[in-house]
């Protein structure tokens, strides 16, 4: 229980199908120690003590779980790092997969809980014929966080209660107001929520004590240097704004050399579309494993539409995603995850975009 609505919601529907339930929050950080503004709301004491009075209203057992070393170590660790190699993370998704769906699934097993339920928007069922458990989006479009869910395996899924699934935000807010919950109003975090005003460079340079190395911006072709960059960690493959450099037309960022330290920039925004990309860390949910190359539908943001593709698995931990057209600016460190295209709703599974292929 994070302290907002949809995991207080989240309770409050498991309590009316007569649950036997207890809430959790987990502690995965202290602002103060990280250099976040300590009276920021998100994943703050606040957030904890709205948590608590939810529970209490619910008349349900609460209790704070300390994770700091393991976020530290999983999540943010792993995204200064992937800033630091060119790359760009998606610490939500590593979050999820150590954190939520790990370290605290495995409390809750270890002291007797069959579930763990959060307050996501999406959807589990069970498939008799194929003997898989089978992650589906959320009926809220607006809402789905199948995107952020793909790396859940079965053992997890098996154990894993998403209510909301079949809710939109609106009745979820209606639910919480009809309930006269303390936070039925609160607003949902935007950010990733160790980073504040979305301004990862200066996080990555505050945590680490360490600015970065500035170097060359490069144009693309030619090999003309076009000025000096501040740190790759400041940019990100199809980044336009921010260069400051002045040009009769836009640049784009097309390419990031870490050996040399230099960011290849191109006039071209053509030279940012790919049609094939490479994914590891794999997690298949609605197959076992690919025998063949399938038609499916592939997205490489969570802002972003999904789009046509053939997958193919070329090892056990590979897999080719050639699409049907061109897609802008995939950045390694980011995940793909694919959707069925004859049942949308469906989440074949994902990986992590390793490599690009031009």
């Amino acid at each position: 229980m994070s302290g907002g609505v949809d995991s207080s919601v989240t309770a409050y529907l498991l309590k009316q199908n007569n649950y036997d339930c207890s809430g959790a929050t987990m502690r995965l950080f202290l602002n103060g120690d990280i250099g976040v503004d300590p009276a920021r709301p998100c994943c703050s004491q606040q957030d904890v003590q709205d948590a608590a009075a939810i529970c209490a209203k619910l008349n349900i057992k609460h209790e704070t779980l300390y994770y700091m070393i393991e976020f530290k170590e999983c999540v943010i660790d792993k995204f200064i790092k992937t800033y630091q190699a060119g790359g760009t993370p998606n610490p939500c998704i590593d979050c999820n997969k150590y954190l939520k769906f790990n370290a605290l699934l495995n409390h809750a097993l270890n002291n007797n809980f069959n579930y763990i339920a959060t307050g996501h928007y999406a959807r589990i069922e069970f498939d008799k014929n194929s003997g898989r458990y089978l992650l589906r989006r959320g009926i809220d479009l607006t809402r789905d966080q199948s995107y952020v869910l793909y790396m859940l395996t079965q053992e997890q899924l098996a154990h894993t209660l998403f209510p909301l699934g079949n809710l939109t935000k609106l009745q979820v807010r209606a639910i919480a107001a009809q309930n006269n919950f303390i936070n039925a109003r609160k607003h949902d975090s935007q950010d990733i929520c160790f980073v504040p005003d979305k301004n990862y460079a200066a996080f990555i340079e505050n945590y680490t004590g360490s600015k970065s190395k500035p170097g060359k911006f490069i144009l693309k072709y030619t090999g003309e240097i076009l000025g000096e960059h501040k740190g790759i960690i400041h940019y990100t493959i199809g980044q336009r704004k921010g260069l400051n450099i002045a040009s009769s037309s836009p640049l784009y960022v097309t390419d990031i050399d870490v050996i040399n330290n230099n960011i290849i920039l191109s006039h071209s925004q053509s030279d940012l579309f790919i049609n094939k990309i490479l994914v590891n860390n794999i997690n298949l949910i609605a197959y076992k494993q690919l025998d063949e190359p399938i038609q499916a539908a592939a997205k490489i943001r969570y802002r972003q539409s999904e789009a046509q593709a053939v997958i193919t698995q070329l090892e056990s931990d590979i897999l080719l995603i050639n699409f049907h057209e061109p897609q802008r600016a995939p950045a390694i460190g980011q995940a793909a995850v694919i959707y069925d295209l004859s049942d949308p709703s469906l989440v074949i599974g994902g990986g992590t975009i390793f490599k690009i292929i031009k």
